[in-house]
């Protein structure tokens, strides 16, 4: 089967549509409405539906999606190991993550810190939340993705790479701004902002209200970590938050760390990753290896070391 048929479908799909997809590939409408209808032929069976709203895929569609993306990749990995060209490697990862931390580490990639021959390999990054990198991990778009534990186990194989001490934030004008000591009681009459549900923010909170009352009231601030931040500065209410998702906002006094006495226990950072992935496989362990001598915070004894896959 022509590669280019594939191609052409499965950019329709990431694409929307035939127009935007045949802008992306840099083809006519027309030459794409060709090649996605000797796809068809060849498969006898329907793969789009296109009506006057847009394309939508039928179940032959759906069927065909996840084998058409690893015929592309599989595609990709043979030009490159025939062509003598460095493997791949696609990493996402949050925006805190990719911001505070993976700069140096990826710096120190390239430069093969993280052993000869590794830093090589084309590295692409793809900044976007936890939802966005997770599904682009499980589609195969995506080889290995750094996020902050949730409480959620993913699949496929997951490994802790680090920790980063929580910090429990608040605007400059908050009451509790200028407290010393503060116990969890304390926080637990304030209303805790969290970016959504089933969040890092979220779990921190869970966390810390556990062994209490469960009269923690929780102010939902859906999909924007940035928001939330800013909701915190100007009072809004305060939030339980990893250190590097905040250390900006500290360092420009834009939020203030409140001193809580206790019970606020460290966050971990996971990488999770396919497997499966040819030549690229060794330089993806090596980064992990690498992310993990480059934990953002040095962990108590007792953390370290502590690593699991699924």
């Amino acid at each position: 089967m022509d590669s280019r048929y594939l191609r052409a479908f499965v950019t329709v799909v990431d694409a929307g549509g035939i127009s935007a997809a045949a802008a992306a590939l840099g083809y006519a409408q027309s030459t794409l409405s060709v090649q996605l209808r000797r796809l068809e032929r060849e498969l006898d069976a329907e793969v789009l539906r296109r009506s006057p709203t847009g394309t939508t895929l039928t179940e032959a569609g759906r069927m065909l999606l996840p084998y058409a993306r690893e015929a592309l990749e599989l595609e990709e990995r043979m030009r490159r190991a025939v062509g003598d060209r460095a493997p791949r490697l696609r990493l996402g990862a949050l925006e805190s993550l990719a911001v505070e931390w993976l700069p140096d580490i990826l710096a120190a990639f390239g430069r093969g810190a993280a052993g000869p021959g590794t830093g090589a390999a084309e590295v692409r990054l793809k900044v976007a939340g936890r939802g966005v990198l997770q599904e682009e991990l499980a589609a195969g778009r995506l080889d290995l993705i750094f996020l902050f534990d949730n409480g959620v186990p993913g699949g496929g194989p997951c490994s802790v790479v680090g920790h980063d001490r929580t910090v429990a934030v608040a605007g400059p004008g908050h009451r509790l701004a200028r407290a010393r000591g503060l116990a969890p009681e304390a926080l637990l009459e304030e209303e805790f902002l969290v970016a959504e549900a089933g969040c890092t923010s979220q779990m921190l909170v869970d966390r810390f209200g556990r062994d209490l009352a469960p009269r923690a009231r929780l102010g939902m601030v859906t999909g924007s970590l940035a928001a939330l931040r800013r909701l915190a500065a100007h009072g809004r209410g305060i939030a339980l938050l990893p250190h590097l998702a905040v250390r900006q906002d500290l360092d420009t006094g834009e939020l203030v760390e409140l001193d809580v006495r206790q019970g606020l226990e460290p966050v971990s950072i996971e990488a999770r990753w396919r497997t499966g992935l040819g030549p690229a496989e060794r330089p993806l362990a090596a980064l992990v290896s690498l992310a993990r001598r480059n934990a953002p915070w040095a962990a108590p004894a007792s953390l370290t070391g502590v690593a699991r896959s699924a």
